[in-house]
């Protein structure tokens, strides 16, 4: 946790002196009326959002350091809902929905809006804030967390928020989704960076999700270069699996100058020609970014322009083939045949050949996704690539990959052209009957539940009056 830059600090001051100089307040505390708290969150809130909304893009590891200073008495309560959220969604979980560790920055928030003068107001904003963290922690964590709570309405207040259908993954997974979700163009992750092996090995996966994340939504990232660059120069981090995936987060999401270039690739390839298996361990994890949104062609020209590809290994082998599809495109004949050459010299289920099914697979799900419903026609031609890289791969996933983005653009569709006379629904339907069917994507039967009528269900009222 980074300590407050004093721009962010003063500017933390000036707004809680406005927040006791204001006229609202001064009301509130005399009448005790809603009305008058809620117009003091709208005068202030604002100003709060702006700020955090700063440090989230600017100095993101202070977020913390931000968001405890708003839990004193000054800022009475305003934005503590807010940034609630964010504590319970910044939590790294696990795949079954729990968090890694005791979410510590969520209690310590919680706790202060239950000692806070202003719980009655704003308990009316934190319901499912409560419900998801809680859902997410251990009932020994939250055991713990009911102790600290002294006030039996408060402490019954947040047991009812704490609900046993939640046990179920499914339904954890469900509202985690669902929540995060609202949360989704929001900055408001941040993690620290460890300087000992000891601090490292137990916090790392924490900090891959929150650079991860950064990259993904295309934030600033210039205060966090050097940062990385430390964690790279640390040579108590060296020959570990996290100090691979901390290379391969810089070689392939940071710009770097000449010289930082030439420092990474030093730390590069000293790992490469000595850490055992260190290109099967790296491709493993080119495959999981590929996997998350926000990697593109960018990404592998900055890491194959700092690789040594003279060095023969199966890194050295994949970047070549990328290179011609980034190069001459995924439709050229040339990248077709280059493609169907690596596959033909590689087991099918190799990790570099996993790596170029998911690279074509974004490249065909940018295309789609780019199309609008006018542009049909060319989505009619770009399956014929489709078919030739399915015919070279052989791979059901990648089948089902390429599956599920033509149903979803045929479903964009038929949301467009619902004349069933018109031209243009005649067109898809026709691909559909034949295209879908020789590709196994749908069965004759499902292409016809596909494009039948839904017949809208008469209200009872009417039934009754007709029967």
């Amino acid at each position: 946790m980074q300590a407050l830059d004093d721009q962010y600090y003063d500017r933390l001051n000036e707004i809680a002196a406005a927040i006791q100089d204001s006229e609202n307040l001064a009301l509130y505390l005399e009448e005790e009326e809603d009305e008058y708290y809620n117009a003091l969150r709208t005068e202030v809130e604002p100003m709060l959002s702006t700020l955090h909304h700063q440090v989230a893009s600017e100095a993101p590891l202070q977020l913390v350091t931000f968001e405890k200073y708003l839990l004193e008495p000054p800022f009475e309560g305003l934005y503590l809902p807010r940034i609630l959220g964010f504590s319970v969604l910044r939590g790294e979980i696990t795949d079954q929905y729990k968090y890694v560790r005791p979410n510590d920055h969520f209690k310590e928030i919680l706790i202060a809006i239950c000692k806070s003068v202003h719980f009655e107001q704003l308990k009316k904003r934190i319901g499912q804030s409560i419900t998801v963290g809680f859902a997410l922690s251990s009932d020994i964590w939250i055991t713990n967390l009911m102790s600290l709570v002294e006030n039996k309405r408060i402490r019954y207040f947040l047991q009812q928020l704490k609900q046993d259908r939640f046990r179920d993954l499914k339904d954890r997974e469900d509202i985690y989704r669902r929540y995060s979700n609202q949360f989704r163009n929001e900055q408001y992750h941040s993690a620290d960076f460890p300087k000992t092996l000891g601090e490292m090995k137990p916090n790392f996966s924490a900090l891959r999700q929150f650079l991860l994340k950064r990259f993904e939504t295309g934030a600033g990232n210039d205060s966090l270069k050097e940062k990385i660059l430390d964690f790279l120069n640390n040579k108590e981090f060296h020959a570990t699996e996290e100090f691979l995936e901390m290379l391969a987060i810089c070689g392939n999401f940071v710009d770097l100058d000449p010289a930082e270039r030439k420092t990474f690739a030093t730390h590069f390839e000293r790992e490469r020609r000595s850490f055992q298996e260190f290109d099967l361990r790296y491709l493993r994890f080119l495959v999981s970014l590929y996997k998350s949104p926000g990697i593109d062609a960018t990404n592998d020209e900055r890491m194959s322009q700092a690789i040594d590809k003279a060095w023969k290994d199966r890194i050295s082998d994949y970047y070549r083939i990328a290179d011609k599809i980034h190069s001459l495109g995924y439709v050229h004949p040339d990248s077709i045949e280059a493609v169907q050459d690596f596959y033909n010299g590689h087991e099918g289920l190799a990790v570099e050949t996993e790596c170029l099914r998911q690279l074509v697979i974004n490249y065909f799900a940018r295309l789609v996704k780019g199309l609008t419903e006018r542009e049909y026609a060319d989505y009619f031609e770009l399956t014929k690539i489709f078919g030739l890289y399915m015919k070279i791969f052989g791979n059901q996933q990648f089948n089902q990959d390429v599956e599920k983005l033509s149903l979803e653009y045929v479903n964009k569709l038929l949301k467009v052209f619902t004349d069933k006379r018109a031209k243009d629904y005649q067109d898809v339907k026709r691909f559909v009957s034949t295209q879908f069917v020789d590709f196994n994507f749908l069965t004759d039967k499902e292409v016809v539940e596909l494009f039948k009528t839904r017949r809208k269900r008469r209200n009872s009222k009417k039934e009754e009056e007709e029967a």
